[in-house]
């Protein structure tokens, strides 16, 4: 058996929105991020999120709808996205702010994590946090 240095690293999370550039200036503005790349078509667009890249794309394209078939819309979507932030009441109210809807304020949970809920644009739901501290 050969050894194996093939070691995936995550690379993307690629969330499907209706408007792209719409989209990633939302993330800028409501979650604080920096945007790595913007296409001219508009049809893709990056968020520089340190190891890993949050990409946007439109919800139909004929690039992945023919492949692996159409994005389903659901009340909520089989996935949400978290960040952690240190200081979650300003992040919560920093997304509302700039357009983010509210679902759940910051709340202390038992696990010694704070927690808060909003859904984006698209209505995705996005998690914020403290960082969960392991022993």
């Amino acid at each position: 058996m050969a050894s194996s240095n093939n070691s995936p690293a995550f690379a993307y999370t690629v969330v499907y929105v209706a408007d792209v550039a719409k989209s990633v200036a939302f993330y800028a503005k409501a979650f604080g991020y920096k945007v790595r790349r913007l296409d001219d078509s508009h049809r893709w667009g990056e968020l520089d999120s340190g190891a890993t890249t949050i990409a946007f794309t439109p919800m139909h394209q004929r690039e992945t709808d023919d492949i692996t078939g159409s994005v389903q819309k659901t009340e909520r979507g089989p996935m949400e996205v978290c960040f952690d932030y240190p200081d979650v009441d300003a992040a919560y109210k920093r997304a509302v702010e700039n357009g983010a809807d509210p679902v759940s304020p910051p709340e202390h949970k038992e696990w010694g994590q704070k927690v808060a809920y909003v859904r984006d644009i698209d209505g995705i739901v996005v998690r914020m946090a403290t960082h969960v501290k392991t022993n």
